[in-house]
């Protein structure tokens, strides 16, 4: 399970997609996600779904990597629908009535809906890191935060924190499936018992991935440090960032895209 999170994982490509300018690609992202809760019809989410895979397909991102990619997150996607079709009530007749247990046709369409809004709200989030590379989104981030830096905020050291935190998670989630290895191979029974048993088992995983993941921050100081490296004040870079034509056109197609999704609000009356 640990090796589907793929979170944080970059995909080098020259596509169009990778080529965006990430400022755009990251504003892009939060109206999208914005757009995945109001857009609430059937239309619309299939239209974002579209999109998506539009996306996907002229990043040439292998279609396995989106499944494994859900794949961590399929629990949260069932507690959400039994959480929306037992809870939601409706107005006609239920469609199961059983003791205590009763689904309407609101609940079942409810369950559908939030389960495809989480399926796209993480494959969404997911095309923005593959697509941009830790060092772009760095530099990305540091540019829309730095209206804040009149503020007196840290925005440098804000948004190179968030990179290598997300950098580090398939690290970390590597580091991680070595030391449950290693553990099962000394015989600890992680995988079975309890519930109260397996949770003890893991105190042997989390104390040395802990240990390491300090000592991995401990050598990453370091290392800044011998490059004397001292915020973003007085600092180049090798790739400036530049809004070209093309990402005009980009960002003119997506807000198309974007406006004729949230039209169908009017068009298609909502769950």
């Amino acid at each position: 399970m640990l090796r589907d999170i793929t979170i944080g994982q970059h995909f080098p490509g020259n596509s169009r997609v990778h080529r965006y300018d990430p400022r755009a690609k990251i504003v892009m992202t939060i109206v999208f996600i914005v757009l995945l809760f109001l857009a609430a019809n059937p239309l619309g989410i299939a239209l974002s779904l579209g999109l998506l895979a539009f996306l996907y397909g002229m990043a040439k991102i292998p279609f396995r990597m989106v499944t494994r990619s859900l794949k961590p997150i399929l629990p949260i996607i069932l507690f959400t629908c039994v959480l929306n079709l037992f809870f939601i009530t409706g107005e006609g007749k239920p469609l199961v009535q059983f003791w205590i247990i009763t689904i309407y046709a609101e609940g079942v369409r409810y369950a559908i809906l939030m389960a495809t809004r989480v399926v796209a709200l993480i494959v969404g989030t997911s095309l923005l890191t593959y697509t941009t590379s830790p060092i772009v989104l760095t530099d990305a981030i540091e540019q829309l935060l730095k209206p804040f830096a009149k503020l007196h905020l840290p925005v440098h050291e804000l948004a190179m924190m968030m990179t290598i935190a997300l950098r580090f998670i398939p690290t970390l989630i590597e580091e991680t499936d070595k030391i449950m290895a290693a553990q099962k191979a000394r015989g600890a029974m992680l995988d079975t018992g309890t519930l109260k048993d397996r949770v003890q088992a893991l105190v042997p995983v989390l104390i040395p991935l802990f240990i390491s993941a300090f000592r991995r921050a401990d050598e990453l100081a370091m290392a800044m440090e011998c490059r004397c490296y001292h915020g973003g004040e007085g600092r180049t870079r090798l790739k400036v960032l530049t809004f070209t034509k093309a990402d005009a056109v980009d960002t003119a197609f997506l807000v198309l895209c974007f406006a004729v999704i949230y039209v169908t609000r009017l068009w298609v009356p909502g769950f």
